[in-house]
């Protein structure tokens, strides 16, 4: 059994010694669980002749075929080589599901799971951490050290100069999840191009603030009705530094400002002369994004979502639940509201 800590997980993703062969990956950063996985499932197929299959299953995949995942991870394939499914815990994929998997030994292909965050009591990180042919691999947030390590990685193999001074800027601009940073830097390398040297002024052009773009990506997430993306993003935002309840205030502030926009719009304005009238200013990279909600979303609807996000900020505040399971469910049912306008609105139109 092995039960890593995030500062040995690069280095075992790209080595994964023949010992293991199931591994489950969490932690609070979901980009980081995400890249490691993906790592690990390449080495294991990679070091076999032929490469080994690398299957994804996921909750969906079980719907209609319940007993899917057992019957993949016990069966190679018919023209030789091994197998790796991956899967990402869910309503289905879930912990007594996969403990019970491993219980008996290692299945037949390897396994890779990715989840997120999990205490040192949960049953499922218990059960991968027992094992003696499976690896617990804790996947949290970036430091300072490991972003500019990351960013100083990238811009060299792309040939890019960059000085300490301009490097350290670049990773204050950087958040709390790999996937999201190694992004931004990847924006940032196209915009250079090969071998160009880096300046303070192409940082500032291309890498915004990461922890006001994950907020954005929160409300964007619940005002377009796409329900589990906006809890994604919420825990990414609460990983790099915010608590459950700022998160919330600014999806109330983005909802507040599509009020004031959707009654201007109602007054007769057209959408983009309003956005413009907005206070504070609306930044032109929002403006997209904010005529699409306003067409989603009608005043009384927003008059009720405000509401709603004021009673769950106040039950947050109370404290007799805890604010993450508050915040995430009127997160949801926001997203749902969201979900049935949009269908509402296109059923009106056939």
């Amino acid at each position: 059994m092995v039960a890593l800590k995030a500062g040995e997980a690069q280095s075992f993703s790209r080595t994964v010694p023949r010992k293991y062969s199931v591994f489950l990956f969490h932690g609070t950063d979901p980009g980081l669980v995400a890249e490691l996985a993906r790592q690990t499932a390449e080495t294991l197929a990679k070091r076999e002749s032929p490469p080994s299959e690398i299957l994804r299953i996921e909750d969906a995949d079980l719907e209609n075929d319940p007993d899917r995942l057992i019957v993949e991870l016990n069966t190679m394939p018919m023209f030789g080589g091994g197998k790796v499914v991956r899967t990402t815990t869910g309503r289905r994929v879930n912990g007594p599901m996969l403990a019970t998997l491993i219980e008996d030994g290692p299945p037949s292909a390897s396994l890779v799971v990715e989840a997120g965050s999990l205490k040192a009591s949960d049953a499922l990180r218990k059960a991968f951490e027992k094992a003696p042919f499976a690896a617990a691999v804790a996947c949290y947030a970036d430091s300072s050290d490991s972003l500019e390590a990351l960013a100083s990685q990238m811009l060299r193999e792309a040939g890019i100069v960059a000085d300490p001074a301009v490097t350290e800027s670049l990773v204050a601009r950087l958040g709390a999840d790999r996937g999201l940073s190694r992004q931004e830097i990847e924006k940032l390398i196209l915009y250079a191009g090969p071998g160009a040297t880096l300046t303070q002024a192409d940082v500032e052009a291309i890498v915004g603030d990461a922890a006001e773009q994950t907020l954005d990506r929160v409300a964007d997430a619940v005002a377009e009705g796409r329900g589990s993306v906006a809890v994604i993003e919420h825990d990414r935002a609460v990983a790099s530094g915010q608590t459950p309840q700022g998160v919330l205030l600014a999806v109330e502030r983005h909802f507040l400002m599509l009020s004031r926009l959707s009654a201007l719009v109602a007054g007769g304005k057209p959408a983009r002369e309003a956005m413009r009238q907005l206070r504070p200013p609306l930044h032109f990279s929002r403006q997209d994004a904010m005529a699409t909600h306003c067409r989603i979303w009608h005043e009384a609807a927003l008059t009720s979502a405000i509401q709603r996000i004021a009673a769950a900020l106040k039950a947050a505040r109370v404290g007799e639940m805890p604010e993450a399971l508050i915040v995430e469910r009127v997160l949801m049912e926001l997203a749902a509201q969201a979900k049935a306008l949009t269908q509402g609105r296109n059923s009106s139109r056939r």
